[in-house]
């Protein structure tokens, strides 16, 4: 009876350690908009994408699916985001209707497929240190919300992993799409804490950490969440 205890709380364990998107963590109706093609606001970016897609990028691409599984990635030392494959030959603002509809349409290629980024935990290691780090006037690091605590409740918000594996996402909040580095930023205000620049190395670092904590989950952007 005792082998049998102790399978079970390794499962148990096993099964608490797994990583699980946000989506599950959202309310019912929050579900039902990211499941409906027909209700789901971000695809209205994602709709938007396609026609730019056509205009600017058709003529040398042909088929996106798959490549939002790949990125972040190191490419000769540096961290290249889906955002900066996309801005390589058209510098479009960050957070802009033209890059968030255009990284929109190109991971909503991927949808259901899992995130399968090719970098090492050596890769990481400074996002990890800054994932762990305390910040701002509240003195807390990311890891004590999304790691130590989800599934507990803030006020009237359940408490997520933080897992990316939605973004660029449709927030309620914001009444637009918006990036994974608009929500890490978001993150920071809230703990009063200063604010890298957008694309700095500080938030490609953090960004490509919190991909690589989420291999293995599938891309679901367009995404909705509060």
């Amino acid at each position: 009876m005792r082998k049998y205890l102790i399978l079970a709380a390794l499962i148990a364990c096993a099964a608490e350690a797994q990583n699980r998107s946000g989506l599950e963590f959202a309310s019912e109706e929050i579900r039902r908009l990211q499941a409906s093609d027909a209700e789901n606001p971000g695809m209205l970016w994602v709709d938007q994408g396609a026609k730019l897609f056509a205009q600017k990028c058709a003529s040398c691409h042909v088929s996106m699916k798959g490549v939002a599984t790949r990125y972040p990635a190191v490419e000769d030392g540096r961290i290249v985001t889906l955002e900066a494959k996309v801005r390589h030959k058209q510098a479009f603002a960050y957070e802009s209707d033209e890059l968030l509809a255009l990284t929109s349409y190109v991971a909503h290629q991927s949808r259901g497929m899992p995130m399968n980024t090719k970098i090492s935990e050596k890769d990481v290691e400074k996002g990890k240190a800054a994932y762990y780090r305390r910040r701002g006037q509240m003195n807390l690091a990311c890891a004590h919300c999304h790691e130590q605590n989800w599934g507990k409740h803030l006020g009237a918000e359940t408490l997520s992993q933080g897992q990316p594996n939605g973004y660029p996402a449709y927030r309620l909040e914001w009444q637009k799409m918006g990036s994974l580095e608009r929500r890490i930023r978001a993150c920071m205000f809230g703990l009063h804490a200063e604010l890298p620049p957008y694309g700095s190395d500080a938030m490609l670092e953090l960004e490509l950490f919190l991909v690589w904590r989420a291999n293995g989950l599938p891309i679901e952007t367009p995404a909705v969440r509060r």
